[in-house]
C-alpha cells in the first residue's frame, strides 16, 4: 500500500502525458481565436502511425531503427524516480539525481547517432544545433539541481523535493528556489523544443532544431519519438512544478491532486507563452541558456554562503 500512491503517478504520466500537447495546442487555438484540435488529438495521431509501416533508407544502419525504442527506454526508465509533489517517487534512491540526467543524456546521443546515420547534411545541422545546447542545458540542470541538493542535504529527487516546504521558502535562503526554479524554466522550454527557444511545428530549415532529426522516421519509430517527447515534457514538468511549489498537505491525496492540477497548468501558461511570444533567433538561444546557468551558479553560491 505504501507504494500505491507513488505507482500511481507513473500510471497517469505513461496516459496523460499526450493530453499535456493537447492541452498545449488547444491553448493556442484559443488564444489565435480558432476552434483548434480535440483535446485527444495526440492520442489519435500515435495510434495512426502505429498502424503504419516505416520506411528505412539503404544508408540507414541498426542505429537509426534502435533510436527510437532507446530514447523511448530512457523517457520510461526516468518516471519511477521522479516525485510528483509531495508524493515520493515509485523506486527513488540515493543518487538518483545522476541517474536522472545520464538517462536524458542517453536519450539525446541516441537521437542525434539516429539523426547523423541517415547520412544528410539536413539532419546533421540540426544534430549540432541540438548538441549545441545540450551542451549548455545540462550544466544548467545539474547545477540548479545540486544547488537543491546541496540545501537539502539529499543526492535523491524524492528527498530534495520533499523537504522544500513553505517554510525552507520563506528562510533567509529561499531565493534559492526562486533562482532554481528561474533556471528550470528555461531548461524545460529548451528540453521540449518550445518558444522561444524552438517551434515544434515550424518546417522552415533556418529555424529547426529538434524537429530536423527525426524527418527520416515513419510509422511507429515516429509514435515512439512523439509518447517519448510527450513523457519528456510531463517529466520536466514535473521538476518544475515540485520547486516552484512547496507541497506537505495532510495527505499524499492531497498533494499528488494539487500537483496533477498544476502540471496542466504548466501546459495552459506554454501555450499562452507561444502565443504571445515569438521565437528566439539561433544567436539569442545560448545566451538565454546562459543565463539559465549563471542563475543556478548563483543559486549554488547563495546556498553555500
Amino acid at each position: 500500500m505504501a507504494n500505491f500512491i507513488p505507482a500511481i503517478h507513473v500510471i497517469l504520466a505513461v496516459v496523460l502525458s499526450p493530453l499535456l500537447l493537447g492541452v498545449i495546442n488547444r491553448t493556442k487555438a484559443i488564444f489565435a481565436g480558432r476552434r483548434g484540435q480535440p483535446l485527444l488529438q495526440p492520442y489519435f495521431d500515435l495510434i495512426k502511425l502505429m498502424n503504419k509501416a516505416a520506411v528505412y533508407s539503404r544508408t540507414t544502419t541498426w542505429v537509426f531503427r534502435a533510436g527510437p525504442v532507446i530514447g523511448l527506454a530512457s523517457a520510461l526508465a526516468c518516471l519511477p524516480i521522479v516525485p510528483l509533489g509531495g508524493v515520493k517517487a515509485l523506486s527513488g534512491f540515493e543518487g538518483d539525481l545522476v541517474l536522472f540526467a545520464y538517462l536524458f543524456g542517453l536519450m539525446r546521443f541516441i537521437t542525434v547517432l539516429a539523426a547523423m546515420d541517415t547520412g544528410s547534411a539536413f539532419e546533421g545541422m540540426g544534430a549540432s544545433r541540438e548538441v549545441q545546447l545540450s551542451a549548455l542545458a545540462e550544466p544548467a540542470l545539474l547545477v540548479g539541481l545540486g544547488a537543491m541538493a546541496l540545501k537539502t542535504g539529499s543526492l535523491s529527487l524524492t528527498g530534495i523535493y520533499g523537504k522544500i516546504s513553505t517554510h525552507m521558502i520563506a528562510a533567509p535562503d529561499g531565493p534559492v528556489g526562486f533562482l532554481v526554479g528561474m533556471a528550470l524554466l528555461i531548461v524545460f522550454l529548451t528540453e521540449n523544443a518550445r518558444i522561444p527557444v524552438d517551434d515544434p511545428n515550424t518546417h522552415l530549415e533556418l529555424t529547426m532544431i529538434h524537429e530536423v532529426m527525426v524527418l527520416d522516421h515513419s510509422g511507429p519509430d515516429l509514435a515512439f519519438i512523439l509518447y517519448g517527447a510527450s513523457l519528456k515534457l510531463w517529466i520536466f514538468a514535473a521538476l518544475l512544478v515540485n520547486a516552484v511549489a512547496p507541497w506537505g498537505m495532510s495527505s499524499d491525496w492531497l498533494d499528488g491532486t494539487a500537483a496533477l492540477f498544476c502540471m496542466f497548468l504548466v501546459a495552459a501558461a506554454v501555450g499562452i507563452m507561444e502565443s504571445i511570444m515569438a521565437r528566439y533567433r539561433l544567436p539569442q538561444v545560448p545566451k538565454a541558456l546562459t543565463v539559465a546557468g549563471a542563475l543556478a551558479l548563483l543559486a549554488l553560491v547563495l546556498t553555500w554562503r
